[in-house]
């Protein structure tokens, strides 16, 4: 559809069953499909984390089902969008394959960076902005990290001496290329697929494989046991809840009293004053960060809740807080 301005007027291409939910809220069906995806990935991380822990599922079936629940949630919020998500992942892991260790690397930031590139001068030029708020851009940013960094561990562990790389580049480098499962999993795993976090590809694995705490915690105080126990993330998880529901209470309370629109409406312009407008302004843009603070702080939530163990409380104490730092 054209506007009466010129612009395109953007149209939801996931799915429409959230749509009541959406008029009952005032809310665009693109962002109560997203946050509906997040708080069902906080159910299906604590399914993951009980069911199909590393003790009762293989590696395999663990990555195959992250994949499938992370391709389902960007169809659910992208719709034919998500294609350029699953194209981008497939061509580089053709370069990977392909490439030689000495150029992965480089043809995998060319091709990845250009992608996204392409994208966004779409975006800008031929849509003129005219696209949805939570659209499949901002996945594909994370794709585009996702794959740079792993190409580039790629370089280090395959293309340069062990004896150059920094203390990071040679824990994070790579010796063994990703068979294609994991690489579908690294890249489109339901806790990282619509809005991140960018994780290291040996972390990710380490957390497939049930190795990621006990690597953490014996590099850490054990506080006299020979034998750490696997922290329960209940805490952090609940703290994390709560600082999203507060972000997105303040973000729906202010951008209603605020609008960000008003600021280019011809009467509050012509009317209002010079130094009233630029206080709206700032009040206006600050409303809208809290939309931001409540993705990023739910996303990570759904990542600890399925990486950790419940124990008992009393084995607390042998966990230091250490293992969750900037989560």
């Amino acid at each position: 559809m054209v506007a009466a301005s010129g612009n395109i007027v953007p149209q939801p291409t996931g799915s429409a069953l959230l749509q009541p939910i959406s008029q009952l809220l005032h809310t665009p069906l693109e962002q109560v499909n997203f946050v509906a995806c997040q708080l069902v990935a906080l159910l299906v991380a604590f399914w993951f984390r009980i069911y199909l822990n590393p003790s009762n599922a293989h590696p395999a079936v663990r990555h195959a089902f992250a994949t499938f629940v992370g391709v389902y949630f960007a169809v659910f919020c992208f719709g034919w969008y998500s294609l350029h998500i699953f194209t981008l992942v497939l061509l580089c892991y053709c370069i990977m394959i392909t490439a030689s260790v000495s150029n992965v690397h480089r043809y995998s930031f060319i091709m990845a960076m250009g992608y996204l590139t392409l994208c966004q001068i779409n975006r800008v030029y031929i849509f003129n902005y005219g696209i949805l708020s939570t659209d499949f851009s901002g996945p594909l940013m994370i794709i585009t990290q996702k794959i740079t960094t792993l190409a580039f561990q790629l370089h280090d562990g395959f293309g340069r001496s062990f004896k150059v790389l920094s203390k990071d580049q040679q824990q994070y480098s790579i010796k063994k290329k990703p068979s294609f499962l994991e690489y579908l999993s690294y890249h489109l795993n339901f806790m990282s697929v619509l809005a991140g976090p960018c994780s290291n590809f040996q972390d990710y694995i380490a957390f497939i494989e049930g190795r990621h705490i006990q690597s953490k915690l014996l590099n850490s105080k054990g506080n006299g046991y020979t034998k750490l126990p696997n922290p329960s993330p209940n805490e952090v998880v609940i703290y994390k809840l709560c600082i999203a529901a507060a972000s997105l209470a303040v973000f729906m309370t202010f951008t209603k009293a605020f609008p960000i629109l008003y600021v280019v409406d011809e009467t509050f312009m012509n009317t209002v004053p010079f130094l009233k407008r630029l206080g709206y302004f700032y009040i206006a843009t600050q409303a809208c960060k809290p939309k931001y603070y409540f993705a990023w702080t739910l996303v990570p939530t759904a990542v600890l809740m399925s990486r950790c163990l419940k124990v008992p409380i009393q084995a607390r104490q042998a966990c230091p807080t250490e293992i969750w730092p900037n989560t």
